[in-house]
């Protein structure tokens, strides 16, 4: 077989296709032969579990590919032909193309999967993660890396130093999404920080932010696995909100939660930081009144594409708002020295591996959003 891939063809419908070995077609691209792809679910399972038979329920985190399998789209980005799947990658270069200078066939490499036009304002202006024209594995019209081989642009490849393996190779990724929060959120050492969400990607940020010196994080969840997760990863404090009682207005009964967390978790007038991982609306509300005056409240799970969000709190309270989305400039160099250096241990996250040919198998366990799961990881075709 020439290019073995797993390609979504329709909503739920997937199949393996033999395609043929891509060529390299811009000489600053490289061919990559893919080794490991991770598969990244649910951040919070019940009682905020998304519904997959109905799209209005939605109110989890996530991965495009995986709403993409579920749903056939991303957002504004529709499935209208075949796409191979995949995002999270790590491979050792096959070819490369007659202008590439830093990488040779052989280098082991981590994949960030998105290359932007670097030509608008935004490329130009240092914000390539919001360029329009941005190329995106696995998000539509474009192909994955859950294949043999695939294409990327040479300056998107980042060698991985000999002592990371390949799993953790591809776990730069998710490790770059959590940096990338990080930085917008701006931490600073000594900041008080509540996240909220404790899935691969609440983890990974509550380790990046251990790692830049704040003084205190705080791990919300309302599976109790996962907080355990959690404290391995040296949070100084872990909370299971309850849910609310029938009859009970959600905003009252989110603010307070809000103020138990700040009593318990010994946050005074609240969280400098809040980084909301979770997508849930419930822990959005939450959020919100968990933040200090003047704090900064980063939204970066994405669940139900409105909610009921309480827009005084954050005007009364002086909040500052941000959103964040895949990686900024610097964030994948940033991910493999905290893995490299062992700052984040990112091996005990993965809790199940399967070979290429299992990946329709792999990806229903995803769906099945069982507690026990946390990060799923596809080896790549030999």
């Amino acid at each position: 077989m020439e290019n073995p891939s797993f390609v979504l063809r329709a909503v739920k419908d997937v199949v393996f296709e033999d395609r043929p070995k891509p060529t390299i077609k811009d000489q600053h691209d490289v061919i990559v032969h893919v080794a490991q792809t991770g598969i990244c679910g649910s951040d919070l399972v019940a009682p905020y579990l998304i519904n997959m038979k109905d799209e209005g329920n939605a109110s989890s985190l996530l991965t495009h590919e995986f709403i993409s399998w579920q749903r056939g789209r991303i957002g504004p980005y529709i499935l209208n032909s075949p796409m191979v799947l995949g995002h999270e990658s790590s491979g050792v270069i096959a070819e490369v193309g007659s202008e590439v200078k830093h990488l040779k066939p052989g280098d082991r490499v981590a994949m960030e999967p998105g290359v932007p036009c670097r030509r608008c304002d935004y490329c130009r202006g240092g914000s390539y993660h919001l360029c329009g024209s941005m190329i995106f594995a696995a998000t539509p019209p474009w192909d994955g890396t859950l294949a043999k081989y695939y294409v990327n642009a040479s300056d998107f490849c980042y060698k991985v130093p000999d002592s990371m393996n390949m799993e953790e190779a591809a776990m730069v990724e998710p490790v770059s999404v959590a940096v990338a929060i990080a930085k917008t959120a701006d931490l600073k050492a000594h900041q008080k920080v509540v996240v909220l969400g404790c899935g691969p990607i609440g983890i990974l940020c509550q380790a990046v932010a251990k790692a830049a010196g704040v003084s205190k994080v705080i791990g919300i969840d309302v599976v109790q696995s996962r907080l355990d997760i959690a404290k391995s990863y040296g949070v100084d404090g872990t909370y299971m909100p309850e849910r609310a009682a029938p009859g009970v207005d959600p905003m009252e009964h989110a603010e307070k939660t809000a103020n138990d967390i700040k009593e318990k978790m010994g946050l005074g007038e609240g969280a400098d930081v809040v980084l909301e991982c979770s997508g849930a609306e419930a822990c959005i509300q939450m959020g919100i009144y968990v933040a200090r005056r003047g704090g900064t409240f980063v939204q970066a799970g994405m669940g139900k594409e409105v909610v009921s969000f309480p827009i005084t709190a954050v005007c009364t309270q002086g909040l500052i708002i941000k959103g964040s989305i895949r990686y900024l400039t610097g964030c994948y160099p940033a991910a493999i020295e905290l893995i490299s250096s062992g700052k984040i241990e990112v091996k005990k996250l993965v809790t199940n591996r399967f070979k290429f040919e299992q990946a329709e198998e792999a990806f229903e366990l995803v769906k099945q959003a069982r507690p026990d799961v946390f990060k799923v990881m596809i080896e790549g075709v030999h």
